[in-house]
Parts: structure tokens; sequence; C-alpha cells
């Protein structure tokens, strides 16, 4: 068998979205499970819409997600010498014409045939054919170059995913694969691509299986290995429309932003289509071990935000205490809080990680042990009712001097609730509001303990 060589091509107009990630992940998986080559291929011959930074952006989420490349990036618009000279040796053995049927003639062909109800198609009236006598040549107009695609029988492949699929090569007429300006058009040079790069898997989504029969003819033409095809189906939003926005079509840099691991995006991404099995978490390397096209499903995947928040806070618990910090810290610093007056930000991000299901949020619930807290007045108002006061000011006068560790703060707590009459929440519920802002926090013994004896009396003492 012939090494695995597969490719990702985004074309840079703009950021990596899920869809393209999943693209990306999927091919550079396939490659790597088989010992093969995987090549990122830039396709910028969309000079108006391509950007620098559409490029870059692309770059950076394949970074982040660490989907390192083998070959490449290679550029289109570095390439189009290659194409014009493909495109010549075409026109010279016959498998490529010049057309120069206007663009008014083609809108007046266009009309009659939708008037016939008729599908709109070039009609080959340029095309070389033995005994047909072609009309002059127009000294000013210039001419695109068109395939001259099979007029009989069917273009067919066995899609990895979507299974055998025919095409009458009567229903495709002939593509233009060089404009006017003699710039090469998209199908024509994914084709030479395709073909010089040695591609032996092309996993793409399935918006291109309409190309894939004029791509397969081209390929053809050139006397080039045609290669396997697997057209990944459509990811759709939570609530099952066309992805969007506001559901998960945005940049693949967007989910570090708000929070997300580049494992939990790996591993949810790898769900959305593909499966083994019932496993739900799995490594990078189990994925890599694993994968196959045998698996991809033909049927569209539905995004779930909240499997991927819950994948997310699976990984976050998954780190090194100290990992974690790191992270969190980068968050909080960005922000402009110092880390260094309070609590071990390990030991602080470890007691909310449970309870968090991003960094953002992990680095929300940990803040306040770095810059204070004004509790709500509502919130205040609703746990420290008159009954608790006393209780408080016991619980503080004997905290200035009781051993400083969780378990004897703990005692205390017991200790001052049993004199006052009162049950755990009447004093536990208004140390956590004042301390933290917050009434859903983890134990009132731990967070005093953690905030330290000076800031916790501080606090305390404003209430009394």
């Amino acid at each position: 068998m012939k090494p695995v060589r597969t490719r990702f091509a985004p074309s840079p107009t703009g950021y990596l979205h899920i869809g393209g990630a999943r693209t990306a992940l999927f091919s550079w998986a396939y490659a790597r499970r088989h010992g093969g080559c995987f090549i990122l291929r830039v396709e910028d011959t969309d000079v108006a819409r391509s950007t620098p930074e559409a490029v870059q952006a692309i770059l950076d989420g394949m970074a982040w997600l660490e989907l390192a490349h083998d070959e490449g990036p290679f550029y289109q618009m570095q390439r189009m010498d290659r194409y014009k000279e493909v495109i010549q040796q075409m026109l010279a053995n016959g498998t490529a014409y010049h057309c120069y049927t206007t663009r008014e003639e083609l809108d007046t062909l266009r009309a009659e045939q939708e008037a016939r109800k008729e599908k709109p198609r070039y009609d080959g009236r340029w095309r070389p054919e033995t005994g047909k006598t072609l009309p002059p040549v127009p000294a000013d107009v210039p001419p695109v170059v068109r395939f001259k695609n099979p007029r009989d029988g069917a273009v067919a492949w066995d899609d990895q995913v979507k299974g055998r699929i025919e095409i009458a090569n009567g229903e495709l007429d002939d593509l233009i694969i060089a404009r006017a300006d003699g710039t090469p058009t998209y199908n024509f040079c994914v084709c030479v691509d395709d073909w010089d790069m040695g591609i032996t898997h092309v996993i793409r989504g399935d918006d291109h299986v309409n190309n894939t029969p004029r791509q397969i003819n081209i390929l053809k033409a050139l006397g080039a290995e045609v290669p396997l095809y697997a057209h990944l189906s459509m990811i759709l939003g939570d609530d099952g429309s066309k992805l969007s926005k506001r559901h998960g079509a945005v940049s693949v840099m967007q989910y570090d932003e708000e929070g997300f691991l580049p494992e939990a995006v790996i591993n949810y991404l790898a769900r959305l289509g593909w499966s083994h099995g019932d496993d739900e978490v799995f490594s990078r390397q189990q994925l890599v071990e694993w994968f196959d096209l045998d698996h991809i499903t033909a049927s569209a995947a539905q995004f779930n935000t909240e499997k991927l928040l819950w994948l997310n806070q699976h990984y976050m618990k998954q780190l090194p205490p100290a990992d974690l910090a790191l992270l969190v810290g980068a968050r909080l610093a960005a922000r402009g809080v110092d880390t260094g007056n309070g609590p071990e930000l390990a030991k602080a991000s470890a007691l909310y990680v449970d309870r968090c299901n991003t960094l953002n949020t992990l680095a929300d619930a940990v803040e306040v042990f770095y810059t204070g807290i004004a509790p709500k007045p509502e919130l205040l108002a609703q746990h420290l009712s008159a009954d608790a006061l006393p209780a408080l000011a016991d619980f503080v006068a004997e905290l200035s001097c009781v051993a400083w560790e969780t378990p004897a703060i703990g005692a205390l707590i017991k200790e001052t609730i049993a004199k006052h009459g009162l049950k755990m929440p009447k004093l536990a519920m208004p140390l956590r509001v004042i301390l933290t802002g917050q009434a859903q926090a983890p134990s009132a013994d731990t967070l005093v303990e953690m905030i330290g004896r000076e800031r916790v009396l501080t606090a305390l003492n404003k209430h009394l």
C-alpha cells in the first residue's frame, strides 16, 4: 500500500471554525494512525477575500489544537506558474480548449434555457469535436480555458462516508479552469495540488461533494491517481439548526479565550460524527490508535455545548494543581489581579475546580481571594439574620486565638452554633457571603483557613 497522505486545505477568508477544525483533526488523526503524512495547504486564490490575518488565524488555531502538519503550509498563490504549465499541457493534448463566449452571450443562453425549464449550462459552442466547425475567433475577446469533460458514461466513487456516488457525465458541463485574465480556478488548482502532493485520502466537508465528480475527471485527464474521498456531514447547532455563531461556529481561538482546554475541544470534536463504541472520554493518543473512516457517521452531527462543558471540566480536574494554577493565573494576570497577595493559587483553584467548567469561571471564583469582596446588600440581608449576629460575634472573638487549620476552625464553628442553639447554615452561610460574596461556595471552615486570619477578621468585623 502507498503511504497515507492527507491534507487540510482551508481558504484564508476568515477564522478557523469548528467545522474546519474537525476536518483538520480527522485528516491529522488518519495520517497519524497509519504513520502517514499530514499536509497543510492554504487555498488563497480568492485574492479579494484572503488576508494575512486570516492565514495567521488558521495557523494559530492549528497550533492551539496541536495539530502539527508534516509538510507545508503550501500557498496556492505561490504555485501559479505550475498551474499555468499544466493548463498549457492540457491545451496541447486536447483535454482543454479556449472558449470565447462573452458574459452577455452566457447570460442570454442561461435565460433561454431557464425559459425552456432546462438546467442552465454551457452549451459547448467552442468545444472542439471531430467534424465540427468552430466560429471565427473574435479579435477583441480574451478567452477562458475550459476543461473538456467526458460526454458519455458516468463518474463514480466509493465515498468512505456516504457510500457509492455516481454522476452521469452528461450532467456536467465544461468547467472553466482558467479565467480570461489567465488565473486558474479553484477546482483546477485543487486537482493539481492533490496530484503533485500525492494525496491518497481527501477528508473534507460534504459541501464539496458536488465538486468531486469534476475533480475526478480532471485528475483522470491529467493521468493522476484519484484519491479516496471521505465527505463529512455537516454540524448542526444545539437546537438542530445550521451551526451559527450563536452556538459553535466561532473561531477555534474563541474557545481558548472562553477558558476551554485544547484537550477537551479535541476530544469533543472527535465525537462529532465519529465514535469508538461508547467511549466518550479518550486521550489524543487513544484517538490516533482508534481512528478510522469506517465509523464516521453519514448523518449530521449535532453540537452540544453542555457536553463540551462537561468534557472541559473533566480535563480541568485531571490537570496537576500546579498546571491548573498556571492557566488560571494567566487569566487573572490579564485582568490585573496580583495573586501574590493571598492564598496559594494551586490550592484555591483545586478548591473550586469541581464547581467550574471553564478556566474563566474558575478564575472568577478564585479572584475573590486576591481582590477582596463587597457582598451585595440583598444577599447579606438574606443570610445574616439578627439571631445569627451574636453567634458571629462570638465566633470572631474566639477566631483570634484558634489554631489556623481547617479542623480547628470547623470545630469552632460547631461549638459556636451549639452554644447559640443554631443550625449550621445560620453561621456558615453568612461566613460564605461575607468572605466570597457567594452563597454557593465551598465549606466555611476551608474558606476561612485559606483566606487567612488577618483578612478574615477584617472582613467579618465590618459586619458586627
